[in-house]
């Protein structure tokens, strides 16, 4: 059995929980956002995407990215409780692949409305998810 390094863990397992922390954070604040003021970020997002060949889908992508950015965090969240409890990897994992899926598509639509700084403001995020996608299944 391997020793750990802190409190009984190893160096792998301490990353893997601060990845998880992060991207749970991350995504359960922005998904909870969006789930809590539906209205106001539907209104910004109308906005943001008026001029843009995504105009008429906000109503439709709304619910998808927060669907997605929900379940990024709540598995992140909960792989942080069983890298924690058991060492079990395996819902940190989907946490930073969902992760990065809802960064991607984010990434899309602020390409498409060409919002280039606020394209460029997300990729720190896509690689925290990448970062951890790698310690989790590298």
């Amino acid at each position: 059995m391997e020793t750990g390094i802190l409190f009984g863990y190893t160096g792998i397992d301490l990353l893997r929980m601060a990845f998880a922390a992060m991207v749970a954070i991350l995504f359960l604040q922005s998904g909870l956002d969006k789930a809590l003021d539906w209205k106001g970020n539907l209104s910004w997002l109308t906005g943001h995407f008026a001029k843009s060949p995504l105009k008429g889908t906000v109503p439709l992508l709304l619910p998808v990215i927060t669907a997605i950015e929900l379940s990024a965090g709540a598995c992140a969240a909960i792989g942080l409780v069983q890298v924690a409890l058991h060492g079990d990897p395996t819902l940190g994992a989907w946490g930073c692949m969902l992760g990065a899926l809802a960064i991607t598509l984010l990434f899309f639509g602020q390409r498409v409305a060409k919002d280039y700084a606020g394209a460029a403001s997300l990729v720190p995020y896509f690689l925290l998810c990448a970062g951890g996608m790698w310690v989790y299944m590298g």
